[in-house]
């Protein structure tokens, strides 16, 4: 556990909500933004998602036992909030789950914030075509490199079964990169 983790613990246990708040804030903000994004695309989408993850995280912030490390507690609440996001807007849209993964890929031709190159739109389009365990997988384990025990956590799934969706899905992606 890092300085930060350790130091935002001894503020709830002396009661400091507001203050440990702000020390989340700071610390994990760009992070979280980051994991949201590579689950919902959209620039706009991953700003309410985030707002929504530190509501969330003020709400349940007393309740942070200290059984898991804390950032793994902070990505749980991101990816489950950006996966009801994304469940949400597909009720709505009436779109299945490999309309949802055109849509956002065109989110991403679109989008403004993007600032890649060729080569990193190409990886972010084969990205979406996996199917959503898959996605969430590798870009846990591609782009946070966490560990398979970090993310059975975050997603509350075997590590077994985890190690296998991030090598179907790398081949996947090794396999849309060869043929586009």
């Amino acid at each position: 556990m890092n300085n930060v983790d350790n130091k935002i613990k001894i503020l709830l246990i002396n009661g400091k909500k507001e203050q440990a708040f702000k020390q989340i804030l700071s610390e994990y903000k760009e992070k979280l933004y980051w994991q949201i994004r590579r689950i919902v695309i959209s620039h706009h989408d991953t700003d309410d998602v985030l707002q929504n993850t530190f509501i969330k995280i003020w709400n349940n912030i007393n309740n942070f036992r200290g059984d898991s490390k804390l950032y793994t507690w902070l990505y749980r609440i991101a990816t489950n909030e950006s996966i009801a996001f994304l469940n949400t807007k597909k009720r709505k849209s009436f779109f299945t789950g490999d309309n949802n993964n055109i849509k956002l890929a065109n989110y991403l031709e679109s989008d403004v914030y993007f600032d890649g190159n060729e080569i990193q739109k190409k990886l972010q389009k084969a990205i979406l075509q996996l199917p959503d365990k898959q996605r969430l997988v590798f870009n846990m384990k591609y782009f946070d490199d966490l560990k398979f025990n970090e993310i059975s956590e975050i997603l509350d799934t075997s590590t077994g079964a985890l190690k296998a969706s991030y090598h179907i899905a790398v081949k996947k992606i090794k396999e849309y990169l060869n043929n586009n």
